[in-house]
């Protein structure tokens, strides 16, 4: 099993850390990562991005030329890297922040991560709940194990973080089951 996975937002909307919390948690069920994050002038605004490759085999290299999963939260990023998705691969879009169209070849799941993210009390989260998308369409890691590294990686101290981000999840998983 091997998974590649293209992940792309703007500066902010933690692209970064749902790529560090896939990579985390599959290391921590015993699979072999590798994350390039792409840190440069984007992340003040523009599109950032980030690799992650999940696999039960040593990876060669941590860059994607084709993923077999984007996930993107805003327009600039779906323009961006729309054509980095093999043909038989699946596109997880933020409608809230991007809209497709004429993609007939690949599989897409289109939620209003943001308004969700908002409905729930804190826009951050808007990339958990793609998180939980990605996690209920592709069985590649395990939701409770993320939520075990959620409870390694949140601030000491700060349950807050902690709850917001398990319901963001939660969400995002009960998405692709509605």
């Amino acid at each position: 099993m091997t998974e590649q996975i293209i992940i792309a937002g703007s500066g902010g909307q933690g692209v970064m850390l749902l790529g560090k919390v896939l990579a985390e948690t599959a290391m921590f069920e015993g699979k072999h990562v590798a994350y390039l994050p792409a840190y440069g002038p984007e992340v003040r605004g523009g599109t950032s991005h980030c690799m992650v490759n999940i696999s039960d085999k040593e990876i060669g290299s941590p860059y994607i030329s084709k993923a077999d999963t984007l996930i993107i939260l805003n327009n600039p990023s779906l323009e961006r890297f729309k054509d980095k998705v093999r043909s038989d691969g699946l596109l997880i879009l933020n409608s809230s922040l991007a809209e497709i169209h004429d993609y007939a070849k690949i599989k897409i799941f289109s939620f209003p991560f943001t308004d969700i993210a908002i409905k729930l009390g804190n826009i951050k989260v808007a990339n958990m709940v793609a998180l939980g998308c990605y996690l209920s369409a592709k069985k590649v890691i395990k939701a409770d194990d993320v939520l075990k590294v959620f409870k390694f990686m949140a601030p000491e101290g700060n349950l807050k973080i902690l709850e917001i981000n398990q319901r963001a999840l939660k969400e995002g998983i009960g998405l692709n089951n509605g």
